[in-house]
């Protein structure tokens, strides 16, 4: 008696709901992220047999992906392409935040808002075939190019390169980058700002020494929402890059589907997760310090 009571009570408690109405999401989102991930995460410890994973335990495909050098100038390169978009894709976000924050006036912003959202209303594979399109050998700028008379054959440095992923990447992931920094630069107060012009400091000091470190966290958090999801990029690197410069999910791909070898590709997926949380959790701690100053 006493244990159905309880099990009443219980039932009715706040908490009791609230588990009940998270389980549906909790079993969905263990489905689908933590039994493919444990399943990666097992798979990366075995042996690639003949067209087939062997349950032999051991480390040495870890060894041969941070050993060899064909994983490690491709998990290099992945880095590379990865901080060089973060770093072109913030520098072009904070001044189009800092315009709208700032020299746009209140009943307006969100219209500028709504059109800087617009490119999340065309898939991102058509994106990137429209670079591929502009980019291309008898693309847009080399036909615009020849027809001006400017160029007498088709350049062939502005496809297939580092250059063409940046450009493609950066377009892409431009506004996940202005939206968090537009929130932390709304949330600054302007009387902060016409203080220190009252005291003396010039426009760009008072960027330098208030606007930018207050804004700080909208920036990290534009680099993390970029960075992530950059250096797992698939498509790009192979419509854009023509093949000729794979990427960690690429290699993950040829590892898992064209050469069968499950464990090694789960080694390689294991071993650029890492990559990414430690990059993750070195500007979270900076999230952190800037918001501890910050009080």
């Amino acid at each position: 008696m006493g244990s159905d009571g309880l099990l009443r009570r219980l039932g009715r408690s706040e908490g009791a709901g609230g588990l009940l109405m998270m389980s549906p999401t909790a079993i969905y989102a263990i489905l689908l992220l933590a039994a493919p991930l444990a399943t990666v995460l097992v798979y990366s410890v075995l042996t690639d047999g003949q067209g087939r994973v062997v349950w032999d335990f051991s480390l040495k495909n870890y060894v041969e992906v941070w050993t060899g050098p064909i994983y490690r100038a491709i998990m290099i390169r992945s880095l590379i392409v990865a901080l060089l978009v973060t770093l072109v894709t913030v520098a072009i976000a904070y001044p189009i935040a800092y315009f709208v924050s700032f020299h746009v006036q209140p009943s307006k912003k969100s219209m500028w808002l709504f059109l800087i959202t617009i490119p999340f209303w065309t898939s991102y594979l058509i994106r990137v075939f429209l670079w591929k399109v502009i980019l291309g050998y008898n693309g847009v700028i080399n036909s615009g190019l020849i027809s001006l008379g400017i160029i007498d054959t088709p350049l062939q440095a502005i496809n297939y390169n580092v250059g063409a992923l940046v450009t493609t990447l950066a377009h892409a992931y431009a506004p996940f980058a202005i939206l968090p920094i537009f929130v932390a630069l709304e949330k600054i107060d302007r009387s902060l700002l016409e203080a220190g012009q009252d005291l003396g400091e010039s426009r760009l000091m008072t960027f330098l020494r208030v606007t930018l470190p207050l804004s700080m966290t909208g920036v990290i958090a534009a680099v993390l929402i970029v960075f992530i999801p950059t250096i797992g990029d698939y498509v790009t690197p192979d419509l854009i890059g023509g093949g000729k410069l794979p990427m960690i999910a690429n290699m993950i791909e040829v590892q898992m589907l064209k050469l069968n070898q499950k464990a090694l590709g789960s080694a390689i997926a294991v071993s650029a997760m890492f990559i990414v949380t430690v990059v993750a959790l070195v500007f979270l701690f900076l999230n952190r310090r800037f918001l501890g100053a910050q009080r």
